[in-house]
This record gives structure tokens, C-alpha cells and sequence, in this order.
């Protein structure tokens, strides 16, 4: 699959909204071939400053997004890259049939951060399924397949707000892998999302390590690579693994872990029958928890919203912090809350256009 893009960047409010178009192939070298244009380009987080020598920037009165996403070609795939906290995804109009427009195989070469878009996954939204509003799908960025996103569920939201061009608070039910989630769009344009009850019984998780407290594992010890961790299992529709440090050990401080090397050893651990993620947790008060967290099938990322949600179940299971937690990740802070009312936890944080695009297929 030939990758070339046409990027339309989302400008920053105090700016008029205006596209720039940058069509250029992905080849193989590190960065884009922009020599091809004579121009100097450069982009810069979050305001995305542009200066080009020759490349025209219009400035239309009006740009019509929606008109950009509802057109239809052949071998051309039309997305908008949305990122949450940092977690960033590919997000496709899918809403005219129940199979996804492209193949795991060429999800992994679309998130490629050399020679791709670039992402952590590319989410599709789809017809409802029993009865809901829509149904949302993932390939991880090695082409797996997920239950659930928590951050991509939020970006999803979002989404699905500019395809139907709602304006202020909405609802709507969503079908995944990891069953019936409901988000929320806030007046400040957050997303709160009712994550449902998490799942403890060890076997549904799935994890092969022994129950230790009823039918869960909450702060048992784990042998990884002859170390011994402290870890309780939950699902949020996804299997988590959190720990806040090793037998013994004091308060574990997250930024010093080489979760390149730590991670891995516990995805593919064997205790865990369908790889797991996992949360390294540091904890600064009863409602103030850190972590870092290394996904299944797409490695260290900036954030991760199940993961959020796993580790303040994990935090009050082992007594460490209250059922409402602010949860500092890499890219940012998460509000979760875990209510004893209906066993469900609710996640809250933003979502975000990066950019427009297009690619051939």
C-alpha cells in the first residue's frame, strides 16, 4: 500500500480555521520529501505553526468538514486523526457497512510513525448493533483487535459529534468488543464516559494466577524475570494488570522504570492467556495516583483510558485511594470515578482534532 496524504491541520481557536493542504508521499526515508516544494515547513505542538515559502495558505470563509468527510473514492480513505491525551488514532466513517474499509494489514502500515500517519490505532464507526446508536471497532497498531479503547472511545465521541454535526451535551450508546458503553459529551466539549462495572473474577479477566480475595486477584505476587511485583487483575472489557511496585518495595516511582524492557515481559507473560496491559502506579494521595502504562499491541503510549479506570479499582481494592481520583498520565490528567451506587466507573477527560487527511489505498 502506497501511503501519500493531503493533511488539512485544525488550527487553534484564536486563529481563522483554514486548511493546508501538503500532498507529498511517504517514502522510505525519515522524514517527508518537502524539498520537493522548495518550503520550509514546520510544525509545532499544540498550535501547529506553519511557515511555507511556496505553499499557498487559503483562508476561506467557511471550511466545511463535513463536506470533506462525505466524499467518496475509490482506493482513497478519507480520516481525521483525533488524539486523547496524547493517545492518538485514525478515525474512518464506517457508517455504511459492517466491515471495516481497511485490512488489519493496512492499519499497521497507516499508524507506521516513519512511514505512515502515524498513530496508536485506527478506530472505525459503525451501524449500531442490537439496538445502539453505533458500533465501534479498532486495529491496534500491530493489527490486532482490541475490546475496547477508553481514550479512543472518547476521540470516537467526538467524532461521531462532527459527522452528525451535534452541538453541545449529547449522549449516545456505542456497541464494542468490551460490550454497551455510553459517552457523554460535556458542555466544554470533554467527554465523560460510563465505562460500565469492572470485571475481578480472575478467569473472566482472564488471568491464570490463583484468586486470592473471592474469585480475584488483588495484590498478588507476580514472578517477572525472577522479580517478584504486586499486581491486582481487572478488566474494563479489556484485560489490565496494575501494580504499584515490587515485594517489599516502597512506593514505586514511575518515571524511572524502562518500560521498553519491563513491559513486553508482562504482555506476553503466561499468566495472561490473552496478553495483557499493564499500569505502573505511583501514588501521591487518596485521590491523586500517577502511572505510566504499557499497552497490548501497541506498546508505551501517552495515555490509556481502561487503564485509568483498572488502576483506581486496583487502588481501592488494595486500599491505597478513594473511588474518585484524578490519574496523572503522560499526556495529561484523567478523571475517574468509581461509583459504589451502580459498581460502574466513569471516566472524564478531553479529545482532539490533530488533522485532516486523506490516503490512497
Amino acid at each position: 500500500m502506497a501511503i501519500a496524504a493531503a493533511i488539512y491541520l485544525s488550527l487553534p481557536p484564536q486563529t481563522r480555521r483554514c486548511p493546508v493542504a501538503i500532498a507529498a508521499p511517504f517514502r522510505s526515508t525519515s522524514s517527508l520529501p518537502f524539498g520537493s516544494f522548495r518550503s520550509n515547513i514546520s510544525l509545532k505542538t499544540p498550535n501547529f505553526r506553519v511557515s511555507a515559502s511556496s505553499v499557498s495558505i487559503g483562508t476561506p470563509e467557511k471550511i466545511s468538514t463535513t463536506s470533506f468527510l462525505d466524499r467518496r473514492e475509490n482506493g482513497v480513505l478519507h480520516f481525521v486523526k483525533y488524539q486523547g491525551l496524547g493517545n492518538d488514532f485514525i478515525l474512518v466513517d464506517n457508517r455504511d457497512s459492517v466491515e471495516p474499509r481497511i485490512t488489519p494489514e493496512q492499519a499497521v502500515k497507516l499508524c507506521d510513525r516513519n512511514f505512515g500517519v502515524g498513530a496508536d490505532g485506527v478506530i472505525f464507526a459503525m451501524p449500531g448493533i442490537n439496538g445502539t446508536d453505533y458500533a465501534m471497532r479498532i486495529f491496534n497498531s500491530d493489527g490486532s483487535e482490541p475490546e475496547m479503547c477508553g481514550n479512543g472511545v472518547r476521540c470516537f465521541a467526538r467524532f461521531i459529534a462532527e459527522l452528525e454535526n451535534l452541538q453541545g451535551k449529547h449522549s449516545f450508546t456505542v456497541h464494542t468488543g468490551a460490550g454497551l458503553i455510553v459517552p457523554e459529551i460535556q458542555d466544554d466539549g470533554k467527554v465523560k464516559v460510563d465505562m460500565g462495572e469492572p470485571i475481578l473474577r480472575a478467569s473472566d479477566v482472564p488471568t491464570k494466577l490463583p484468586p486470592n480475595k473471592d474469585q480475584s486477584v488483588v495484590e498478588s505476587g507476580l514472578n517477572v524475570d525472577g522479580v517478584i511485583w504486586n499486581v491486582t487483575c481487572v478488566s474494563m472489557g479489556n484485560p489490565h494488570c496494575v501494580t504499584f511496585g515490587t515485594k517489599g518495595s516502597q512506593n514505586l516511582t514511575v518515571d524511572e522504570l524502562d518500560l521498553a524492557v519491563t513491559g513486553p515481559k508482562f504482555e506476553h507473560h503466561e499468566v495472561f492467556p490473552a496478553r495483557t496491559n499493564t499500569e505502573f502506579v505511583e501514588v501521591f494521595s487518596r485521590s491523586h495516583l500517577k502511572m505510566r502504562v504499557w499497552e497490548r499491541g501497541a506498546g508505551a503510549t501517552l495515555a490509556c483510558g481502561t487503564g485509568a479506570c483498572a488502576v483506581v479499582v486496583a487502588a481501592v481494592l488494595e486500599g491505597r485511594a478513594g473511588r474518585r481520583c484524578t490519574v496523572d498520565l503522560p499526556g495529561g490528567p484523567l478523571e475517574i470515578e468509581w461509583r459504589e451506587e451502580d459498581n460502574h466507573v466513569y471516566m472524564t477527560g478531553p479529545a482532539e482534532v490533530a488533522f485532516y487527511g486523506s490516503v490512497p489505498l
